[in-house]
């Protein structure tokens, strides 16, 4: 089976952050590289327009806690929108510091190889909005459906 370079894939939020998503910092623009010359130039630098959509990108900095490794646990995902994209409002967990859970709509993954030196698989991971996550779901669990027990496992009477 040949998959075309550049190839995005759907995906459902839960599946990219089974844990959720914290963001860090601010939404920012995605601007286009610009060399030591063009900028002793003046030239200004662009932000970068996403050959497909069409539509402006930019950069939010999220943290995942599903992580298993280091290098995987800061992820930045570029929001495709016209207009800059407005994140959820912070959670203050005790003075001066907040968190700002977010979810994301719309999200695609592309494939490509990563690294320097050791190189590996990983994602381009983009999306169409920002969104506040669904508080109070109760966690996807993997195995047995419910009402099922296995050997050694037992109900306790309330």
């Amino acid at each position: 089976m040949a998959v075309p370079y550049g190839t995005r894939f759907d995906a459902v939020f839960d599946q990219v952050f089974p844990m959720g998503a914290l963001m860090v910092g601010e939404v920012a623009p995605d601007m286009e590289y610009m060399s030591q010359e063009d900028k002793a130039r003046g030239k200004q630098a662009k932000q970068k327009i996403d050959e497909r959509s069409g539509k402006r990108q930019w950069k939010v900095v999220v943290t995942d806690p599903s992580a298993e490794k280091e290098r995987d646990a800061s992820v930045t995902v570029t929001v495709l929108a016209d207009v800059q994209p407005v994140p959820p409002h912070a959670v203050q967990v005790m003075p001066g510091v907040e968190v700002r859970p977010v979810a994301f709509e719309g999200l695609t993954v592309e494939p490509r190889v990563m690294g320097d030196r050791f190189k590996y698989q990983g994602f381009t991971i983009r999306a169409t909005g920002i969104a506040s996550p669904q508080v109070g779901t109760p966690p996807k669990r993997e195995g047995k459906p419910a009402g099922q027990q296995g050997q050694g496992e037992q109900k306790t009477a309330a």
